[in-house]
């Protein structure tokens, strides 16, 4: 059977519109209400935009390391779907724009590279994925889907109905600011990532929120302190010809500032 171009364009057009008019995910025409409740069958079991923010506020109300800058915190479920984002500022001109998909990103690679019995931390990656790594290569997979990034309107961007909430965002950020969540249950239930101040200082921050969250029943990592098993790991030391130096553990991460290391040191412990 041969179809005419005239006819498969009109085949075409009417398939996307009739996808749009599902609410599905790929619709990017504007806000869902998500009235169905479906949103909130995802993400249950995590924090809320609101408890979100408080929690990003609380640590990041602390000494942490950095530049006492303002945050951003974005959760994602186990499947990737973004649950709630939230800014620590006044409104969300007062924390780097560009932190806003950071602190997505650096979630769902968390989320990503976590599994039930092994926690890895976004600070845990950094080393392996420089040149010559064991995971080179990595930061380049699964890349953050942009029309899900910076869909409009911004006036919603870190409110309960950022556009961002409800979707996948992908990405995968290989410094700190990134940790999965375990629940009470020792579940693995989904990530958060917080970006806008120093690497180092994103994870002391991240540590700290997931802390004030409860979800930080970790059951095991790669950090070298086990009862803060997915910790930011500062073992890289310097040799001859070597640009990033040799991490003992091979998890290592670079050193921000003497102050974000002795405050990593200290984090609350995880609850196994």
């Amino acid at each position: 059977m041969t179809i005419s171009r005239a006819r498969l364009i009109a085949i075409v057009v009417g398939a996307v519109a009739t996808t749009a008019g599902t609410g599905a995910v790929a619709d990017d025409s504007g806000a869902d209400s998500w009235s169905d409740g479906s949103l909130a069958k995802m993400c249950a079991g995590l924090p809320s935009q609101t408890a979100l923010k408080n929690a990003v506020t609380a640590a990041r109300d602390q000494s942490n390391g950095g530049f006492n800058l303002d945050m951003w915190g974005t959760v994602v479920n186990r499947d990737g779907v973004v649950c709630a984002v939230a800014f620590t500022g006044t409104n969300r001109g007062e924390q780097w724009p560009g932190s806003r998909v950071i602190s997505a990103q650096k979630a769902n690679t968390a989320n990503d590279f976590s599994l039930p019995t092994l926690a890895l931390s976004t600070a845990d990656l950094y080393y392996a994925t420089q040149p010559g790594g064991t995971l080179f290569g990595l930061q380049h997979s699964n890349p953050v889907d942009t029309q899900v990034a910076y869909r409009g309107p911004a006036t919603s961007f870190g409110m309960s109905d950022d556009p961002m909430v409800g979707r996948r965002i992908g990405g995968v950020n290989v410094f700190g600011g990134g940790l999965a969540l375990y629940n009470a249950q020792h579940v693995l239930v989904g990530a958060v990532g917080v970006s806008g101040d120093s690497s180092c200082a994103d994870h002391n921050i991240a540590w700290r929120t997931r802390h004030t969250l409860g979800l930080d029943h970790v059951p095991g990592g790669v950090g070298t302190d086990k009862s803060r098993a997915d910790n930011i790991v500062y073992d890289i030391t310097a040799q001859p010809g070597q640009q990033e130096g040799i991490s003992a553990s091979g998890w290592g991460h670079p050193i921000c500032s003497a102050a974000s290391v002795t405050i990593s040191e200290s984090l609350p412990v995880t609850t196994p």
